[in-house]
């Protein structure tokens, strides 16, 4: 059932859920990322590390150190520093395509840690995003926000794509399934109505045939007027073909978190320091008892239209909740520990291939953000810094995605998306 997995993880559970509905398998998957997003196996997105007065870099630094645990070796303690970013100079290009925002790119610290005394919020949400290492990336334009369901409907009214959900399963990617369970389908959210242990996320992910991005949660849904919400139920190579026809590219796990942090160091939040800053809501997540009941006390149970919450230093709405989004690097716990040891990493495009301890041999890719699902209760990743993880041929419905493109491809892009904002 490769497509959904823990609460916060549901990128397994589209292969696990034939699998197992079919054979009540055994072969349990180790939970990972789409709530991590949407479930998703490294779903779910603490922290809380201060940056002084951008005047004073030694201030900055020193406001920044945090005693945090060292990756696999329990109980030992290290101060994690966030130095200043140190964004590009060059000048901005002087209109961005439609629907963009400019990154300027730069030097910055990339990487996550919790907040004092809170190591265990989340699920260890930091865990594969240590040590903090020094990152440098060019300038791009990003999208402002997730491609929406009307961008979504115009490249496919425009080339005839069919999602990996919409296609029927082949028996030959999923041995043992018997036929009559091989049918088109995708993972979605199904909270139960009773409180149930967070440690099988099978409890609230469900593998449902007719799920797709036109029916988010099933064939009885659909997506009228609802063309300013975020896409979902989206694997990655329709992410990549929506991104090749609009002339766009998905970001690296870099550029992501570059434009995430909108110019800020060290900050647990795209926006700064405080969850609700003044009492302010910030971001869709999920209020309330997980996953039985979301108090919607943000404004929105589920998921929200895009833009519906203050964008961040770059003009960028969403980068935390609401919805996940792919990158185009693959997933492996060990890959900062390699960068780090490499000094300066310049454009880093991930590593070679994806590794998951709990899942060996699934390929994986690095999801960001958060979703609407991502708690303190269960998965904290909509703290900038953490990271999700999903397999590559699963969708749900709490993951989406967003383009950028190389500041050389503005004037020859295929700008067929469009911008949803204000529509």
């Amino acid at each position: 059932m490769k497509r959904p997995k823990k609460a916060a993880k549901p990128d397994s559970i589209r292969v696990r859920t034939i699998l197992i509905v079919a054979l009540v398998i055994a072969a349990a998957i180790i939970a990972g990322f789409v709530v991590a997003n949407r479930p998703g196996k490294a779903n779910i997105r603490t922290a809380d590390a201060n940056t002084a007065d951008a005047s004073d870099p030694v201030a900055k630094r020193n406001a920044s150190e945090a005693r945090e645990p060292m990756s696999g070796s329990e109980g030992t303690v290290r101060k994690v520093i966030f130095e200043p970013t140190v964004p590009n100079t060059t000048p901005a290009p002087e209109k961005p395509p439609a629907g963009m925002a400019w990154v300027p790119g730069g030097e910055f610290s990339m990487g996550a840690q919790d907040p004092p005394g809170m190591d265990d919020v989340g699920m260890k949400a930091t865990f594969d995003s240590r040590p903090v290492h020094r990152v440098y990336v060019d300038g791009f334009f990003m999208d402002k926000t997730d491609v929406t369901n009307a961008e979504f409907e115009r490249f496919v009214a425009a080339t005839g794509y069919v999602t990996v959900a919409e296609r029927k399963p082949r028996a030959e990617d999923y041995p043992g399934a018997p036929p009559e369970n091989l049918v088109a389908g995708s993972v979605v959210f199904s909270p139960p109505d009773h409180p149930v242990s967070l440690d099988n996320y099978f409890q609230w992910w469900s593998y449902v045939p007719g799920a797709n991005w036109k029916h988010p949660i099933g064939p009885k849904s659909n997506i009228v007027g609802k063309g300013n919400y975020p896409v979902i139920q989206i694997a990655y190579e329709d992410a990549q073909a929506y991104a090749k026809w609009a002339g766009k590219r998905l970001p690296t796990e870099a550029e992501w978190e570059f434009a995430a942090r909108g110019g800020l160091s060290g900050k647990p939040y795209v926006w700064g320091d405080e969850f609700r800053p003044h009492g302010k809501w910030m971001a869709n997540t999920h209020e309330g008892t997980f996953p039985t009941k979301d108090t919607a006390a943000d404004g929105y149970a589920g998921i929200a239209p895009v833009a519906q919450f203050s964008a961040n230093g770059y003009g960028l709405f969403d980068m935390a909740g609401n919805v996940w989004q792919w990158t185009s690097d693959w997933y492996r716990p060990d890959y900062y520990k390699k960068l780090s040891a490499e000094g300066m990493a310049r454009n880093p495009q991930g590593p070679e291939s994806a590794y998951d301890p709990s899942e060996p041999g699934h390929q994986k890719k690095v999801h960001r953000g958060g979703s609407f699902l991502c708690t303190d209760e269960y998965c904290s990743r909509y703290m900038v810094g953490t990271r999700g993880k999903g397999d590559v041929d699963t969708g749900t419905n709490h993951l989406g995605f967003r383009c950028v493109m190389d500041a050389g491809r503005k004037n020859v892009a295929v700008m067929n998306h469009g911008s949803t904002l204000g529509q």
